[in-house]
């Protein structure tokens, strides 16, 4: 185990895995490409405490103007409001991350955080529930890659008229989509125009309309993912007409309440918010955590807030919600572009820019 000096907000002395090096360093490096002299905000808690000392040790390795946070030390949790003192920082910032734990209720301190990361442009990277696995698993992953396999879907989808999506589990979903609405690629490499998760492996949009049968039997987002982890043996079964939901299906009662709920919240809640096409080549099966699975090659989708800062959709949500379904198939536009979770194109004979 390693630890870290002093002068790091708190996580002096923690100990980490010298395994989470690699990982810590792509986010740092590669990922954030954080230069000397750049102001840099780090936010962690105690449940991610170790990780969170990984990334620090990189952070003051990568600049001198470094400052973090362990979110205990500053507010209660769970969070009712983001913490006057982290947005103080970060109005200050270059670069920040936040890799911390999901508590229930904390998705509107978690939103106040990302509109001060929109307003003034920050490059942000955004780890809410990373793990020690994922660390060692989608962490690693080489992000050039996953980038030139992001660029190569983009391609494809921005201008696409429609996209149809099946599974084996009986995901069978048609979306279409408007050329006034954004793709938008979040491959772990981040830039000022758009923050991402880490591990990166994306590109989303918010589409025109969606109609269909969606099969969730990878994983939910949130703090639904803590609570239920992988839905293999559970799958939830979505009916979408008119983009929004209209019948959940799922032999436990209480993941069914639960997902009801949490889509049930505004007016735009059960509403379609974000369909994402997964490009980390790292990740080969679901886990059970929504940070790296969503970006498991293949489709997901998330109901509530669009993200319309990115997409350019014109409506709102106080939610959002991702659901991951397992082994998906893809046409755009008739077009088949993914077997079974499998992208039809040989990754290492894309061009790595």
């Amino acid at each position: 185990m390693t630890a870290i000096p002093a002068g790091n907000g708190g996580l002096e002395g923690v100990a980490y895995d010298p395994e989470f090096v690699p990982g810590a360093m792509n986010a740092v490096f590669t990922c954030l490409a954080v230069r000397p002299g750049e102001r840099c905000v780090l936010i962690t808690d105690q449940a991610c405490l170790p990780i969170g000392a990984a990334l620090a040790e990189q952070f003051s390795r990568a600049t001198d103007e470094f400052e973090a946070f362990v979110l205990e030390n500053v507010a209660r949790r769970p969070l009712e409001a983001f913490p006057r003192a982290i947005a103080e920082a970060m109005e200050e910032a270059d670069v920040t991350c936040y890799a911390a734990s999901a508590r229930r209720g904390e998705l509107r301190a978690r939103m106040e955080m990302t509109a001060i990361v929109d307003r003034r442009r920050i490059r942000h990277a955004h780890m809410v529930e990373i793990t020690p696995r994922i660390m060692v698993e989608g962490m690693r992953a080489d992000f050039r890659k996953v980038d030139a396999l992001s660029r190569w879907a983009m391609e494809r989808v921005s201008g696409a008229r429609e996209i149809r999506v099946t599974s084996p589990a009986g995901t069978d979903m048609l979306a279409t989509f408007s050329p006034a609405l954004k793709w938008v690629k979040t491959s772990g490499l981040i830039s000022r125009d758009a923050w991402g998760n880490l591990p990166g492996g994306e590109i989303f949009t918010s589409p025109a309309s969606v109609e269909g049968m969606y099969v969730a039997d990878g994983v939910l987002g949130d703090w639904l993912a803590t609570k239920y982890g992988e839905l293999r043996e559970n799958p939830i079964g979505i009916r979408i007409e008119e983009s929004r939901i209209a019948e959940i299906a799922c032999a436990r009662d209480d993941l069914r309440r639960d997902f009801q709920a949490y889509t049930s919240h505004d007016l735009n809640s059960n509403r379609v918010g974000e369909f994402a096409l997964g490009t980390n080549l790292a990740v080969t099966n679901v886990i059970g955590h929504i940070l790296q699975d969503e970006k498991m090659p293949g489709v997901h989708i998330a109901f509530g807030h669009p993200y319309g800062q990115h997409t350019g959709a014109d409506w709102t949500s106080s939610t959002h919600i991702d659901a991951v379904a397992c082994d998906c198939s893809v046409w755009v536009d008739g077009k088949p572009i993914i077997e079974r979770g499998r992208y039809l194109v040989d990754p290492e004979e894309l061009d790595e820019r």
